[in-house]
C-alpha cells in the first residue's frame, strides 16, 4: 500500500502553532497522510513570526514536514501557471506555490481554497472535505 501524500498550506501551519485544545488540524492531517509543504509556504510562515518562540515554532513544525523546493522542473511549472494568469489576483504566492505542487504531483489542503481559484493545474482540497474523510478514518467508517 502507497502512503497517502498531501501538501499543506500556511493557514493549516499557522493554525497548528496557535491550537490549544486537542489535536490541531495539522496533526490529523499527519495521522492520515505523509505532509509536505513548499519553501514558499515555509517563507510565508517565517513572515509572520515576530518573536524568536515564534521563529522556533515555525522551524519545529517544518521539521515534521517535508519541504518542497524549487528546481528547474517546478520553476518550469511556475512558468506554466503564470503565463495563464491574466492579473495574479492574491499576489503571487500561491502561482509560486501551485507550481511546486504541480510539478510535484501533489495536491493541498487548505482551509482557504478561494486563494488557490482559477490555478486549474492544482489540486485543491478544501480543509473541510478532508476533515470529512479524516473524521471517518478515526471511526472506522472510512
Amino acid at each position: 500500500m502507497t502512503a497517502r501524500k498531501i501538501v499543506v498550506d500556511t493557514d493549516i501551519i499557522l493554525e497548528h502553532l496557535i491550537h490549544s485544545k486537542g489535536p490541531s488540524h495539522l496533526r490529523r492531517v499527519m495521522n492520515q497522510y505523509f505532509c509536505y509543504t513548499t519553501a514558499f509556504n515555509a517563507i510565508e510562515a517565517f513572515s509572520f513570526a515576530r518573536t524568536e518562540k515564534e521563529i522556533r515554532a515555525v522551524d519545529e513544525a517544518m521539521s515534521a514536514l517535508k519541504v518542497l523546493g524549487l528546481n528547474s522542473k517546478s520553476a518550469k511549472a511556475v512558468g506554466r501557471i503564470f503565463s495563464k494568469a491574466a492579473v495574479p489576483r492574491n499576489g503571487d504566492l500561491p502561482y509560486l506555490i501551485a507550481g511546486v505542487c504541480a510539478e510535484s504531483k501533489l495536491p493541498i489542503a487548505t482551509m482557504n481554497p478561494k486563494r488557490f481559484s482559477g490555478i486549474k493545474e492544482l489540486q485543491v482540497i478544501p480543509l473541510q472535505k478532508l476533515a470529512i474523510v479524516l473524521h471517518n478514518a478515526g471511526s472506522g467508517t472510512d
